[in-house]
């Protein structure tokens, strides 16, 4: 009996694997995507973007700008801010203050080169960026060819340096703590994050269907985490399948609520953005936001269903005459401790993403009745609402096919 369960659940294994690469084979080919992607004319941190129609005078000490219709070409490089001297403006000038910045360019074409810009403080706290002697920004370039010059704005600042230690550190924590464990985590990370932007996302670019592709990513995820972290035993097995089930039956969930309340999958400004990309991919926008709830879904559904499969597999070696019921019953209890705190988890995690929007609501005492009819309100109630019902229904299923892989 027990050796016939393990070969079912070696088959459903195979099943899914296969189901997941043929969701996913056309897509595999990202360089050939990538390579595609650029010859119709992706936009890079170097790009031909227009032409100047008009006269610009420059300021004194700036880099002259091209007269008229000069084609130049745009830069994103770093820069650090070697001096600032400020001036305040007449009233009439509608601006609060004026930095003359004198920068030297870090990196890229122009790199060891000073230059001088000027930037504006126009009292919108959304938009100025205002420096100081030895920051680092981010700066725009634009080159023109023909006459070898070139115009410098500060963009933005540079943040990625205090990223990359933060991620760092998040490094160390995993290795210190986990060991081996740690180590494995890190490479399941890795797998997930180059399947996420060297498959999923060139095959979305390329116009592929959202859900299927992004159902196939799920599944190859799940695969390959759980037999990374826990091997080739029978709570991977159990897991795998439950946690496919599980994203599945949220994806479904989503999908069918997500059309029967009309959400269009344009709630947000980015996905407005798509419709003027220069590949010209022609999205479906409601197939993009279920691609996105099932990914948000994912890592949750895939915590509860190890977690369970786990503490049914650790009661079992500690006591191995205990029945299914009891089993079972087990893998309820940790399920149902669980379902409180991560169904918490995933409501909390969309609705911090919006606090900004429901102060607005609060600020201008909107009704309750026009906040939930609104489209991006709504979608991300079914979005959280979704994911939720698919982790709950994973503690059961978990359960069930965790006890039935043990054969008692």
């Amino acid at each position: 009996m027990r050796k016939n369960l393990k070969f079912k659940s070696y088959r459903t294994i195979g099943i899914l694997m296969m189901i997941a690469l043929f969701l996913t084979f056309p897509f595999g080919m990202s360089s050939v995507w990538a390579e595609s992607v650029s010859d119709e004319g992706a936009v890079s941190d170097t790009e031909t973007i227009g032409n100047i129609s008009e006269e610009v005078q420059p300021e004194e000490g700036m880099t002259e700008v091209p007269e008229v219709d000069e084609d130049f070409i745009t830069h994103s490089e770093k820069a650090r801010v070697l001096s600032v001297v400020e001036r305040t403006p007449d009233p009439e000038e509608q601006i609060t203050l004026e930095q003359t910045v004198q920068l030297e360019i870090l990196t890229g074409k122009f790199k060891g080169q000073i230059t001088e810009t000027i930037n504006v403080l126009s009292g919108n706290s959304i938009y100025e960026l205002p420096v100081s002697e030895g920051d680092k920004v981010m700066v725009h370039i634009e080159e023109y060819p023909d006459s070898g010059d070139y115009v410098v704005y500060v963009s933005d600042y540079v943040r990625d340096t205090y990223i990359y230690w933060l991620a760092g550190f998040f490094l160390l924590c995993v290795l210190a703590i986990g060991r081996m464990q740690g180590l494995k985590t890190i490479v399941t990370l890795v797998i997930t994050m180059t399947l996420v932007y060297k498959v999923l996302l060139p095959a979305l670019l390329a116009g592929y269907s959202p859900i299927l592709i992004t159902v196939g990513i799920a599944v190859v995820i799940n695969i390959v985490t759980y037999l990374v972290i826990s091997g080739f035993q029978r709570k991977s097995y159990a897991a795998i399948i439950e946690a496919s089930l599980g994203v599945i039956i949220a994806g479904v969930l989503a999908y069918t609520v997500g059309s029967m309340v009309r959400l269009t999958g344009l709630s947000g400004e980015e996905a407005g953005m798509l419709l003027y990309i220069p590949q010209g991919t022609v999205f479906n926008f409601k197939e993009l936001m279920f691609s996105g709830i099932l990914l948000g879904a994912l890592g949750a559904v895939m915590d509860v269903a190890m977690s369970i499969s786990s503490a049914i597999d650790e009661v079992h070696r500690a006591n191995p005459l205990l029945k299914s019921k009891q089993l079972f019953a087990a893998g309820m209890t940790v399920g149902k401790d669980i379902m409180g705190t991560m169904s918490n988890t995933l409501i909390l995690a969309y609705t911090g993403s919006s606090i900004p929007l429901l102060l607005i609501f609060m600020a201008y005492d909107t009704p309750l009745a026009r906040i939930i009819n609104l489209d991006l309100i709504a979608t991300e109630i079914v979005r959280s609402l979704a994911g939720t019902i698919g982790l709950v229904l994973t503690i059961p299923i978990t359960a069930v096919i965790a006890v039935g892989m043990k054969g008692k």
